[in-house]
């Protein structure tokens, strides 16, 4: 499909925006905003990096940055109400990577998580690490989503350091399109009973329906 023509087959209206959106999440060490289109550079550099693909388990784009433009500016102006997409910035303003919580399932309050660090200087330093505490501090006390998973590959044991540190737990292994994962999973539950002083707030968001909230497989570095 032409990277523009899936904006016709949407049911909301182009100025319709899901109550999530306009999300500015801070961490230890990050910031957590909207992405918008000052982006795309960074964003084209890192979907065509092979590196960073490998990490991922997907080929590099073949995209132009033209047609690339064109098809994140759609996404921009035709979000899902199914995904919320966020850039990640240091707190002095640098955008150094992404993460975004997508097929949110109203019925079975679940949704997949997905991270990049995208700039290679702020691997082992702990950014990852604070990006996944600050979006699932974010989705289980202002969310009704009950269960975060993600798939990370079995041989990335940096990236499941990260996860595990953050509340994750391994659940099974995974063989898909000739990638070995591991499944991880981090249950709301089970992360109130880390964080005690956040169980108020999330007994409310609890009673919220997780709808009010992009594919991507998570090979974060630390």
């Amino acid at each position: 499909m032409n990277p523009g023509s899936w904006k016709r087959l949407l049911p909301w209206p182009k100025s319709e925006r899901p109550a999530e959106r306009n999300l500015r999440l801070q961490g230890r060490l990050v910031v957590l905003r909207e992405k918008r289109i000052e982006d795309v550079e960074a964003d084209f550099a890192w979907r065509v990096d092979s590196e960073l693909a490998s990490l991922d388990a997907a080929p590099p784009l073949r995209l132009s940055l033209k047609e690339y433009k064109r098809y994140f500016r759609d996404e921009l102006e035709y979000p899902s109400p199914w995904s919320v997409r966020l850039a990640v910035e240091t707190l002095d303003g640098e955008h150094i990577g992404n993460v975004m919580y997508y097929d949110v399932d109203e019925r079975k309050r679940q949704a997949e998580l997905g991270i990049m660090i995208g700039i290679r200087e702020y691997w082992d330093r702990g950014y990852g690490t604070d990006v996944v505490a600050t979006v699932l501090r974010h989705i289980f006390v202002e969310t009704g989503i009950e269960r975060v998973y993600l798939h990370t590959l079995e041989w990335n044991e940096r990236a499941q350091t990260v996860f595990k540190k953050t509340g994750f737990a391994s659940v099974r292994k995974v063989s898909r399109d000739g990638h070995n994962f591991i499944l991880m999973e981090a249950l709301r539950s089970d992360w109130l009973i880390d964080h005690p002083d956040e169980d108020r707030d999330a007994k409310a968001a609890g009673n919220r329906a997780p709808a009010d909230v992009e594919g991507g497989r998570s090979g974060v570095p630390d």
